[in-house]
């Protein structure tokens, strides 16, 4: 693989210190922003400088150097979208009551048992551009839409096969409880669960188990149950939890050894300090919140608490049909109050450290995965110019796998 050099930087995203695994608190408002060079050889940063004999030349001046965007939350791959659905909640329809009609999940699940693999994985390979676009270098996939045993491990299969078909590093969860199956109980479906996790581990690739705790899905002592299969496995453990009405999930989740809970819209005031030092991530899904009208989750206080606050797109065909992270981070800047520094550390290294990656990508150290983004401007224009795409080239392990345009194509200059 060819030496590149990143020449004359406006701004350059660096951690408060190397070797950080995740940011809490003020650690993310310390992340620099400062002037500078960066070298890359066989996918990895060598150093913070520039290398004047490198092969290839990236001209950043006037712009800002960033880690890629890591979508940590996201439904890929799935089947076909709910616009019909948008237009029920605009009439005022709560979620809730579209998914006890048949809708939602149920639909979506439909959707994936008549359309062909690949159908499917060319959909998701669009999208998959789309996000790369966007500066999104390494993305979750999960299950979830299969509502059946066999149409689960389809869906596994399915991330499986679009890895290598993307620029972008994949990673899958099962997110085996996601809605009741038709003709099951919670309690009967999960003992389905229970039977199928051989298959999990065998099918191979799956790096997390995932449970939606909500009133029309799976309760508490499901999310324990799925923390058992978790630690019994091996795999990390996801929840879906306090979306829509408040279930005092995340006591449960922390003692069951959860990763991330995901959602938060509802969680109850008491129970963020218990996230303030726990290792695992309070991942914000505010396009979820926008499209659905649904409550905000408290970002800012869960930042200043200590949580590891994370942004993710949540990209699913029904509540949050969105794959851009920069249109999520300008979300997250408005919804919660969160400033320039704080909306990119929850986009990197945190979600990072949400998937296990961490040790390898999500921050501009030496030693890292060369996965960066090159801004059309300083940083802090991402939330501010909402609905831009702030992106002009992306690269993956050092190497530009989307240029915008001409004029981002002529800041690439190979020796």
């Amino acid at each position: 693989m060819s030496s590149v050099s990143f020449e004359g930087a406006q701004q350059i995203l660096r951690p408060p210190r190397d070797g950080l695994e995740h940011l809490r608190g003020d650690e993310l408002a310390r992340q620099t922003l400062e002037p500078g060079g960066l070298s890359v050889r066989d996918g990895l940063i060598i150093a913070l400088e520039p290398d004047a004999r490198a092969a290839l030349t990236v001209d950043v001046g006037g712009c800002a150097l960033v880690p890629g965007f890591i979508d940590c939350h996201t439904h890929l791959p799935f089947a076909g979208w709910r616009a019909g659905e948008y237009e029920q909640k605009l009439r005022g329809e709560p979620y809730e009551e579209i998914a006890r009609g048949g809708g939602g999940i149920a639909t979506s699940a439909r959707a994936m048992r008549q359309t062909g693999d690949a159908q499917i994985l060319e959909q998701a390979g669009g999208l998959a551009a789309e996000m790369l676009a966007a500066g999104t270098t390494t993305f979750e996939c999960k299950s979830g839409y299969g509502l059946s045993r066999d149409g689960e491990l389809r869906a596994l299969r399915l991330a499986r096969e679009l890895g290598p078909h993307v620029e972008q590093t994949t990673i899958s969860t099962a997110l085996l409880a996601h809605a009741t199956p038709e003709g099951y109980s919670a309690d009967g479906w999960m003992e389905v669960v229970q039977e199928m996790m051989p298959e999990v581990i065998e099918s191979g690739g799956v790096s997390a188990l995932d449970i939606f705790v909500e009133s029309i899905a799976f309760e508490n002592c499901h999310l324990e149950l799925m923390g058992e299969l978790a630690a019994g496995t091996g795999l990390a453990l996801r929840c879906h939890v306090e979306q829509f009405s408040s279930h005092h999930s995340v006591p449960v989740a922390l003692h069951a050894g959860a990763r991330s809970v995901d959602h938060l819209s509802m969680i109850d005031p008491d129970d963020i300090p218990a996230l303030a030092g726990a290792r695992c991530a309070a991942v914000l899904l505010p396009a979820a919140e926008f499209l659905g009208a649904e409550h905000r989750a408290p970002g800012r206080e869960l930042l200043d608490a200590g949580a590891i606050v994370v942004l993710a797109t949540d990209a699913n065909p029904g509540t949050a049909p969105v794959v851009s992270m920069p249109m999520v981070m300008g979300l997250g800047a408005r919804l919660y109050g969160l400033q320039a520094r704080e909306v990119l550390g929850a986009s990197t290294l945190n979600a990072a450290w949400t998937l296990g990656l961490s040790h390898d990508r999500g921050s501009i150290e030496v030693g890292k995965r060369a996965d960066l983004v090159l801004l059309d401007g300083p940083a802090e224009m991402i939330s501010y110019r909402l609905g831009h795409n702030p992106v002009a080239i992306a690269f993956v392990a050092g190497e530009p796998v989307y240029v915008r345009d001409q004029a981002a194509a002529a800041r690439l200059a190979r020796r």
